[in-house]
């Protein structure tokens, strides 16, 4: 199982360094997957607006809707493109910068025991299959590689600032894909060692 890791790289994801991360807290237990949805511009895919936001080299004057997150500095552990492509930006044993102001489950900041993964996609729309198929092998690898117990989404840790990835986002069918079973008290998926 440790082979297809190299530290906090998946050997099998694409890697694309972003400068938008930085040390967990000492000691931190990497406990859990956050899912998130981003396209650039919005409703946009297959382009290459994503990696250029979270490496820092997004040209502002491109689109109109750039102006509106100028200056970001912001980053993902993985992006999962619409067509299944995995992109990693961040070894998971950093700090990603993807949360914000979050809390799950009575604990705040989340960025500092989560794992970011952003979905080609925007709120409210549906994903693809090849996404489901990618998320579900990707959280498989991390549940070996990470004590991972839970799966949310932003909207679940940052209720009224954020709604990704939305209500077109299927948990159940991410559940019949994965190990994991739906969390009624906090949203999301839950490990089913948890459900004690």
């Amino acid at each position: 199982m440790k082979g297809r890791w190299d530290g906090g790289w998946l050997r099998r994801a694409r890697r694309c360094r972003s400068p938008n991360f930085n040390p967990r807290p000492p000691a931190t237990e990497i406990s859990l997957a956050l899912i998130h949805s981003i396209s650039l511009p919005p409703g946009q895919y297959g382009g290459d607006g994503v990696e250029r936001l979270f490496t820092n080299r997004l040209d502002w004057d491109a689109h109109p809707y750039f102006q509106t997150i100028r200056g970001m500095e912001v980053s993902a552990h993985f992006f999962v493109r619409r067509d299944g492509d995995l992109i990693q930006f961040v070894s998971c044993d950093d700090r990603a910068w993807h949360a914000g102001t979050s809390v799950w489950r009575a604990r705040p900041a989340c960025n500092d025991y989560s794992i970011g993964i952003e979905l080609e996609g925007i709120e409210g729309s549906t994903f693809e299959d090849r996404q489901y198929a990618a998320l579900a092998g990707l959280l498989a690898d991390l549940e070996d590689h990470y004590p991972i117990h839970a799966v949310a989404g932003h909207e679940h840790v940052a209720p009224g600032r954020k709604c990704d990835p939305g209500p077109g986002f299927d948990w159940i069918r991410l559940a019949d894909l994965t190990n994991w079973i739906q969390d009624p008290s906090n949203g999301g998926l839950m490990a089913r060692s948890a459900d004690a």
